[in-house]
């Protein structure tokens, strides 16, 4: 049975209707179904008592009734309010259009109420909670039910039971780890894992299956990698390229001096280059640090060797940016006659026939683009460097079908192409020799004198008001505004802000004098593309988004950055985040708002408020994250993975990084009867992938 060709309707109790929402949330197959792992748990804790009840969190209150409830109504709206006491504290319960509950609720008996508690002018106050019996919520204590990412008209509700059915009905796959590997791991089966990862029967069980698949997904990736690294080792430089002083020239024509940073690097990368073996190199630098300007100084030096150069970004925004900012190096030093050109999927079937045809006949010698560049309708003619900015948001295969376009060409090229690889991801160095173990690896330590650091505020929620007014008064002053927010729209069960109410909130509270909208992934691809091109241009003030932003937009012009529920997302991440202020002259400032109140969060966020350093920041990521500290599996990590987080699960990315060393050293074709499967299982991902470019 494979799980990949068989439709949700494949489910009892799924029409057209849920296939259509279940599709918003890129589920289309019952393999994406499989796979689609929750993204927290909701614990059914032992109950405490009224006076017990912490704001902030969501709580179980065992509590007797002493009193009817009260209804008050406000024209068709209603809330029905009750009081819990315990000695000299007050837990207000209210309920939402639901005055039934007047007669239901018995005075006198004991019941379960269940729900976020918050605290608003001195009083603490449950809001619409779940409610139940004791015997009734006795039967599920303890329990561990999942939470999934959703989309409207989607309950978390639907998911598990179409999960469920899944698990219930789907044969047993055969496990691509050898056993002898899980032993030693002691790594549960792959069934047990997926199975549990879903439906956990305890904390501990559900560590246990979350280990096994980040486990999984770290072994294939690092296996891919390694198979990647024995088929480049040493491999001639079939592109030799002499230094230019043209280089020199453009680095001289920048309005700053290279850093002391940015000039070691060039010199690696000029002896890649000019050497005699194939370029494989990571260029890993803060946001900020002056990564592109290398980028651009390695493509002058390749076109006036001949060559051409591809520069491939993740987001057509930050594509049209590369190559805005490339066209006027070039305007600027009389280059023009490299013709770059910029490819990308907006563009017409009239414009992208022209392009190709550019690139096929090598009038270009340099092209920006999106994943458009490695369609199999592009032909290079001779293709002699290959760069990917932000790698993390490309799948290994990804990369290597652009380097494979240099052993195409059409002018007599037909060899492999330097690669060089750009990542604003702080990762640790330790991580990164792991992750990129097919790449040298350059480190931009140092950042321009010119970047004034940004100013860090970690606040609470009773800062909100100050927060608005600042942004009001930075928009005035001609400036602008990112907020972001975790969830693209409300959902019952998850306490936090969400992009869709936010956005008409600060409508509300600006008004007409600030312009306000909104950006998150569930977009149509043109939508995004207009909205981000309209806050770029400065004709947005405020942009309210997810974290659709943390990479792919430069605008010099935004000065504040405010993250609503920071304690939702990891420390790297936050700082990725952060990266989009601060890239002008102007003063920038980034609030961190928690919305949680806990002492520990607090103390987490005040490590972004100490250092702008996203490689000191990245470290105590992974001091302060340990791998049992919380409940979600889906984290902020490398987007490669859906379960596995390099700082979360940093020794377990090592151990695997051993294992497929291990595996290769006894084993380096995989063809002996225990790695079948594993064999198998490399050979369907790096057809799904070629599939999916």
């Amino acid at each position: 049975m494979n799980l990949q060709d068989q439709p949700l309707r494949a489910l009892k109790g799924i029409g057209e209707k849920t296939e259509l929402l279940f599709a918003k949330a890129g589920i289309r197959s019952l393999e994406d179904l499989l796979h689609y792992y929750p993204r927290e748990y909701d614990c059914y804790e032992e109950p405490v008592s009224a006076g017990e009840a912490v704001p902030g969190e969501k709580n179980a209150v065992r509590a007797v009734l002493t009193a009817r409830p009260s209804v008050r109504t406000f024209g068709k709206q209603s809330i029905t309010m009750v009081t819990l006491r315990d000695g000299g504290k007050t837990l207000q319960v209210n309920w939402f259009h639901m005055p039934f509950l007047r007669s239901t609720l018995q005075v006198g008996k004991t019941y379960i109420f269940r729900g976020s508690v918050t605290e608003k002018g001195g009083r603490r106050i449950m809001e619409h909670p779940e409610l139940f019996r004791p015997e009734e919520y006795d039967k599920i204590c303890g329990q561990l039910l999942p939470v999934y990412s959703l989309t409207a008209g989607l309950s978390n509700r639907t998911v598990r039971k179409a999960v469920q059915q899944l698990l219930e009905m789907k044969p047993a796959e055969r496990d691509y780890l050898p056993e002898e590997i899980r032993a030693s791991y002691d790594l549960c089966g792959i069934n047990d894992a997926l199975r549990q990862i879903h439906f956990p029967e305890s904390r501990a069980v559900l560590q246990k299956a979350r280990s096994r698949l980040a486990f999984g997904e770290f072994f294939l990736f690092l296996l891919g990698v390694e198979r990647m690294k024995a088929g480049k080792n040493a491999a001639p430089n079939h592109f030799p390229m002499k230094k230019t002083w043209v280089t020199e020239q453009a680095a001289e024509s920048l309005p700053y001096p290279l850093t002391g940073a940015q000039q070691r690097v060039w010199r690696e990368l000029e002896k890649d280059l000019s050497g005699q073996h194939l370029m494989n190199r990571l260029i890993q630098g803060d946001v900020g640090s002056g990564k592109t300007i290398l980028a651009f100084l390695a493509m002058i030096m390749a076109a006036q060797n001949g060559s051409q150069s591809a520069l491939m970004a993740p987001t057509e925004v930050l594509a049209m940016q590369h190559y805005k900012a490339l066209t006027e190096l070039l305007e600027k030093n009389s280059l023009s006659d490299f013709h770059p050109v910029l490819l990308r999927g907006s563009c017409t079937a009239k414009e992208k026939k022209e392009i190709k045809e550019e690139i096929r006949s090598g009038r270009t010698r340099m092209i920006i683009g999106t994943h458009a560049l490695i369609q199999e309708s592009v032909d290079f003619e001779r293709l002699g460097l290959v760069i990917t900015d932000e790698q993390h948001r490309f799948g290994v295969r990804q990369r290597e079908t652009l380097a494979e376009k240099g052993t195409q060409g059409t002018g007599g090229g037909g060899a492999e192409p330097h690669v060089l690889v750009m990542s604003a991801t702080p990762i640790p160095r330790t991580l990164a020799m792991i992750l990129y173990g097919d790449l040298d690896i350059s480190i931009l330590d140092e950042m321009p004198a010119r970047r004034l650091p940004v100013k860090n505020a970690v606040v609470d929620t009773s800062w909100r008001e100050n927060a608005y007014r600042f942004i009001r008064r930075e928009t005035e002053a001609g400036h602008q505004a990112y907020v972001i927010c975790p969830m693209v729209e409300p959902n019952e069960e998850i306490s936090c802000e969400n992009v869709t109410d936010y956005t008409e909130k600060l409508k509300k509270v600006f008004g007409g004098a600030v312009r306000v909208e909104m950006l998150h992934g569930q977009m149509k691809a043109q939508k995004k593309q207009e909205i981000m091109e309209a806050f770029a241009d400065g004709s947005i003030q405020v942009l309210v988004s997810t974290t659709v932003v943390e990479v792919g937009v430069n605008v010099p012009n935004a000065t504040v950055m405010l993250i609503e529920n920071a304690e939702r997302f990891g420390l790297a991440q936050l700082h990725q985040l952060r990266g989009r202020v601060g890239r002008g002259s102007a003063q920038s400032y980034c609030i961190f708002m928690q919305g949680d109140g806990k002492k520990e969060t607090a103390e987490r966020l005040k490590v972004l408020q100490k250092s702008n350093d996203g490689f000191y920041i990245a470290e105590q990521d992974l001091k302060l994250r340990g791998p049992g500290d919380l409940l979600g599996v889906r984290q902020s990590g490398i987007a490669l993975f859906e379960v596995a987080d390099i700082y979360r699960d940093a020794e377990l990315l090592k151990e695997a990084g051993k294992a497929v060393r291990r595996t290769l050293e006894k084993d380096p074709g995989l063809e002996l009867p225990e790695n079948r499967a594993l064999c198998e299982r490399v050979e369907e991902l790096l057809k799904k992938q070629k599939t999916e470019n």
